[in-house]
């Protein structure tokens, strides 16, 4: 936890130098918060939070070619000085918010956030409270109050999986099991979407904001 007298001191995450340029300045431009550093993949990340030991780490989720943001949040949450992550993404589907908030993300502000909302984020989580901008957290509200079975995160990837075209076998070697268990998760999937097709499914689970649409 940030010392209540300091600066809260941050480290912003993102693949493109001009948004994270404008982050900065917009950032680093508040009282009490100081942005002491910038990575733009897995690598520079580690490099920077050892270096600087931030309170925060400002994280994109997708960061070119490389591991992603959930990856990278849970490759700093675990060092031995670990940032709490706060997650600024365009992405608000139920797989980007789960994984990230399992990767030890403690908060999910999107990026046409108001910028009041991203300073007090960055405060709150600096003291290690959770975070969540109001679409997300009503996306997991309805997601826990919902009458009819969930999607779990296994069938999330597997309709990953499904909107890049994979097979049955190529499935099967992607989540290391066998077809008979990809063929039972495809099962289950299409029970609950209400389908009886993969395209069906990707449709279903793209228009349920359940994965992404590209």
């Amino acid at each position: 936890m940030a010392d209540p007298g300091a600066p809260v001191r941050v480290v912003l995450v993102d693949d493109h130098p001009v948004v994270r340029a404008g982050l900065r300045a917009l950032v680093g431009g508040q009282d009490g918060i100081e942005v002491v550093g910038e990575a733009e993949d897995l690598p520079s990340a580690e490099r920077v939070v050892a270096a600087e030991r931030p309170d925060v780490v400002l994280m994109d989720l997708s960061l070119g070619d490389g591991p992603g943001g959930a990856e990278v949040t849970a490759r700093l949450r675990a060092m031995p000085h670990p940032p709490n992550v706060l997650v600024l993404t365009t992405y608000d589907t139920e797989a980007d918010i789960l994984r990230a908030l399992d990767a030890g993300a403690l908060g999910y502000l999107l990026k046409d956030a108001p910028a009041e909302q991203l300073f007090a984020g960055i405060r709150s989580t600096a003291r290690g409270e959770t975070v969540l901008a109001p679409s997300v957290a009503a996306r997991l509200v309805r997601r826990t109050a919902s009458p009819g079975p969930v999607v779990t995160e296994r069938e999330v990837e597997v309709l990953e999986l499904l909107a890049r075209g994979l097979g049955n076998r190529e499935m099967a070697r992607e989540l290391l099991v066998s077809e008979a268990t990809v063929k039972s998760h495809l099962s289950h999937v299409y029970t609950k979407l209400g389908v009886d097709t993969r395209a069906g499914a990707v449709a279903a689970a793209i228009e349920r904001r359940i994965i992404r649409s590209g």
